[in-house]
């Protein structure tokens, strides 16, 4: 309905029949104004000729009855909006074609006001009147471009978290199948992609990448980005108060397995087996992932392989372990284990002997060390506290 401070409703309504007989003359000086000014919309003349010969129409019935108004969600303005985000352009042409119609009708209206004998009074009604319904129809096509535009990204979203549905399903998806919702999603497929794990966060998040497909609302958060490079160095800035945990970079069939892999870290971060840090990147913990890839395995590989040490009290037990993992790892002599653990090199010898009857030949056999500092390794790993 028509505001009651809108030009529109001071304009006589007895003007309005006389008007109405102005309407195709004036729509078809507007539509040649407008294909001389804006050659690409000679394409789609139909649209421009009924939303020209709408405005006029409109215009005319509200001076005639300015208690009624059309629906604005039906109204051809609106649909113009939407089709030029649909044809990939801005709002630049419609808006010039707006004031290139604005003009030619006001000079049609100055013709009609000289035959009528109008007032100077009246064409003033009259020239904020056409001001207020060309406004009136500029906002009728910026909401329909935003409405528009609102749509396709809630698709484009919508799309690309099928596709990543898709990359990291299990069992694996058909190949075809992803390349075929990529090409939906508008996302070209990278040579290489990272898993980006994410602990839920309330925290606020920055500017991502272009290209970075996400996931907030996943009860496990996550991102894949791809062509991974800098990735740690961009999260801190992107995603400040959250941890993260950055996969290894692998082929986009692989995304699954960079995502296991991050998740597995933060895993291992709340567990306190790795450091408490924002972002972690698994390449720097690739040991502390195979190492525990079956923690069943490795409990079982460390009871096995440091049987001989069960005997012992704890404080013997961890002060032999940890001299032998330090022995095993510094194939050095006495003095650079006595280094490393800080006691002196006679405690390191004494130490030794006793492994050496607790271990015999095992200590010389290269299989079994290599056993026995893994096992060691996953001693460490392993005690949580």
């Amino acid at each position: 309905m028509t505001q009651p401070d809108d030009p529109r409703r001071s304009v006589p309504r007895e003007l309005a029949p006389l008007l109405r007989m102005e309407v195709a003359p004036v729509s078809l000086s507007i539509v040649e104004a407008i294909e001389k000014a804006i050659p690409e919309y000679s394409e789609f003349r139909q649209n421009v000729v009924d939303g020209i010969r709408q405005a006029l129409v409109k215009f005319v019935d509200r001076i005639a009855a300015p208690e009624s108004a059309p629906d604005p969600y039906d109204d051809i303005h609106r649909k113009l909006g939407a089709w030029e985000f649909q044809c990939g352009r801005s709002l630049d042409s419609l808006q010039a074609a707006y004031r290139i119609g604005a003009r030619v009708a006001w000079r049609h209206v100055c013709g009609f006001a000289e035959r009528r004998k109008l007032s100077l009074r009246l064409m003033s009604v009259l020239g904020e009147a056409m001001i207020a319904h060309v406004d009136e129809l500029v906002s009728l096509s910026v909401e329909g471009y935003a409405a528009a535009q609102a749509s396709a990204a809630g698709t484009l979203e919508r799309k690309r978290r099928k596709l990543m549905e898709l990359l990291v399903a299990e069992p694996a998806s058909h190949w075809q199948a992803v390349l075929d919702a990529a090409r939906a999603a508008v996302w070209p497929v990278p040579e290489r992609i990272a898993a980006v794990a994410l602990e839920p966060s309330a925290a606020p998040v920055g500017e991502l990448p272009a290209g970075v497909l996400v996931d907030f609302e996943d009860a496990s958060p996550y991102l894949l980005v791809p062509d991974p490079v800098a990735v740690p160095r961009w999260l801190r800035a992107a995603l400040p108060g959250w941890r993260a945990a950055v996969g290894l970079p692998v082929p986009p069939a692989q995304a699954r397995t960079s995502l296991d892999c991050a998740r597995r870290v933060l895993a291992l971060t709340r567990e306190k087996v790795l450091p408490d840090r924002p972002v972690l990147d698994c390449s720097d913990h690739l040991v502390e992932l195979t190492v525990l890839a079956d923690e069943f395995l490795a409990r079982r590989l460390a009871e096995r392989a440091l049987a001989p040490l069960d005997p012992l009290t704890d404080r013997q037990r961890t002060k032999l372990a940890e001299t032998l993992l330090v022995w095993l790892s510094a194939r050095g002599g006495a003095p650079e284990v006595a280094a490393r653990l800080q006691v002196h090199p006679q405690t390191v010898r004494y130490r030794v002997n006793q492994l050496e009857e607790l271990f015999g030949d095992r200590l010389h056999d290269a299989d079994e060390r290599f056993a026995l500092e893994l096992a060691l390794r996953a001693r460490y790993l392993l005690r949580r506290d």
